[in-house]
């Protein structure tokens, strides 16, 4: 295999389907910026693209999020120069790549206390806890929010940003492993037990008031005991973005942001546990692993064969 490749999905199915192929490192157009990836992010969505549970035209790449190195610029690009640090998490699939062509407004630079392996791992989930918590719930100090999949990727940021933002913090996740895991995320209280319980669970532990914020990323299966654990408040708030249900609320952002609202604050949310390995065979293991578990910690490295 040459210096340059690419995962190309062909068909759908298992993790057997995704194979590395040799391309020809691309040339930025007009607007666009070459990325030499350092670090590709995994997202469970890209476990139901690789499926076909989400249906993409084939061929297709696969994996939105990566940070790298810029290696050339096309023509009009202003913003980044080569050499700069970068990173991005929108845009066509086709980042489980060791290059990318992407176009500038795509681009953000990275700080030089953040690495490209952080960036990575953490740009889509982080953004997405930012918007939840700070922009959907303004969730304040003293608010009691329930967190599903709690060790998950965007889990694992919410429940440290919660902390420290002076909320109290109830996690659920899926076992006793990953209830610990939340626990030492910070949780003050991590719960594994099943969902026809939760509510209850959560009542026990609010003197039956429940919760002022249910942030849900599981789907139809928690919506039941999403709904039980709210408080019976008109102000009450619950998120299931990112699940199969649809919002009781829906959020409408006057502007696009992206970045850590406070730069010390990015100090204090604990570096993500989940793996971090090279791109080559690490990539049918990452889902051959997100598939049995909904793990999507972490990031590939596309420098690092294996």
């Amino acid at each position: 295999m040459t210096d340059a490749y690419a995962f190309t999905l062909t068909r759908t199915g298992g993790p057997e389907v995704l194979e590395a192929q040799n391309i020809a490192i691309p040339s930025p157009g007009p607007g666009e910026v070459l990325v030499r990836h350092e670090a590709v992010g995994l997202n469970f969505i890209e476990t139901y693209h690789r499926s076909g549970l989400y249906p993409v035209p084939l061929p297709s790449g696969l994996g939105t999020e990566a940070a790298g190195v810029v290696e050339a610029v096309g023509e009009g690009v202003s913003g980044f120069r080569e050499g700069n640090r970068v990173g991005y998490f929108t845009g066509p699939l086709g980042s489980y790549a060791t290059h990318r062509v992407i176009t500038e407004e795509r681009l953000v630079k990275l700080p030089d206390s953040i690495s490209t392996e952080q960036a990575a791992a953490a740009m889509l989930k982080g953004c997405t806890a930012e918007y939840l918590v700070e922009r959907c719930a303004s969730v304040q100090p003293g608010d009691v929010v329930l967190v599903h999949a709690a060790a998950g990727g965007v889990g694992s940021i919410l429940v440290p940003w919660l902390k420290h933002l002076g909320a109290v913090v109830i996690a659920h996740s899926g076992d006793s492993r990953k209830a610990a895991l939340a626990k030492d995320s910070g949780a003050d209280h991590s719960l594994c037990g099943a969902f026809e319980d939760l509510a209850a669970d959560v009542r026990a532990l609010t003197g039956g008031k429940g919760v002022k914020v249910v942030l849900d990323g599981v789907g139809a299966a928690s919506w039941a005991a999403s709904l039980g654990s709210v408080a019976a408040r008109l102000d009450r708030d619950l998120w299931q973005c990112l699940g199969a249900g649809a919002p009781l609320y829906r959020a409408r952002p006057a502007e696009r942001r992206i970045g850590v609202r406070d730069p010390a604050d990015a100090g204090r949310l604990r570096e993500n546990r989940g793996r971090n390995a090279s791109l080559g065979g690490a990539v049918v293991r990452a889902h051959r692993a997100g598939d049995r578990t909904g793990d999507d910690r972490g990031a590939l490295c596309p420098a690092r064969r294996g």
